[in-house]
């Protein structure tokens, strides 16, 4: 069998320089991600209650009011029937009809993925959700992780990685990020889930997207940046 010779010291600088960012990307993006999930999961599994559950819950129970409760109804529907299921249709419908295949692929199955992740580890885990009162926009699925969470994060980590390479970037991390933000504590306020699965939901759809995005454009590729016919895809 034939040995490799030796990678000299200027081409392993030449490697790290051009995946250093994988790197952190893997460790920030999925690994961490995966190891809050694991823990939470690991507690909810043994049916142990979290310590900032319940304070967080009564915490913005204390907030209520007419005018919040309008807007947080408002934001949790557009956090998944009203807003997030049109936005992921338009999105992969979008990249579809301008002919950008695989950001479409990446999106569609990051979407679809996320769901199917979310609706598996609902009926595997089957948490009941809080009962500290009665909501004024009750759920009758399981709790842990919440699908709001999980999809809003979902949508914003795709559109984040899509615009990342353009000058779109931070516009769109600030709008995505609040977006994300809203959706969790409108959950909260309303009374039909813990902390714990919001934190959950966010976990567990960022370590999924960054996963994808690192299958999807390996090498040297880049979402949204055109590549003459000699470029590797």
């Amino acid at each position: 069998m034939p040995v490799r010779p030796a990678e000299s010291p200027a081409g392993f600088r030449r490697w790290l320089g051009s995946n250093a960012w994988r790197i952190v990307l893997l460790f920030g993006g999925v690994l961490l991600p995966l190891g809050v999930f694991a823990s939470l999961a690991d507690e909810v599994h043994e049916l142990e209650n979290f310590f900032f559950d319940d304070p967080l819950l009564w915490r913005l129970r204390g907030w209520a009011s007419p005018p919040l409760d309008d807007f947080f109804v408002l934001v949790s529907k557009l956090g998944y029937q009203w807003g997030l299921i049109p936005a992921d249709t338009l999105v992969v419908l979008v990249l579809v009809g301008v002919r950008r295949w695989r950001e479409a692929v990446f999106a569609g199955v990051g979407f679809v993925g996320s769901a199917l992740l979310n609706v598996g580890a609902k009926h595997f885990f089957q948490r009941e959700r809080p009962s500290l009162w009665e909501s004024i926009a009750p759920e009758s699925t399981f709790s842990f992780p919440s699908g709001h969470a999980m999809g809003s994060m979902t949508l914003a980590a795709v559109l984040v990685a899509l615009a990342w390479r353009t000058r779109w970037r931070w516009p769109v991390a600030l709008a995505a990020g609040g977006f994300v933000l809203l959706v969790g504590v409108s959950r909260v306020y309303l009374g039909v889930h813990y902390p714990s699965d919001i934190l959950a939901g966010w976990c567990a759809a960022l370590a999924w997207v960054t996963g994808l995005y690192l299958v999807c454009f390996r090498r040297h590729y880049r979402p949204w940046r055109r590549h003459g016919a000699g470029s590797p895809a």
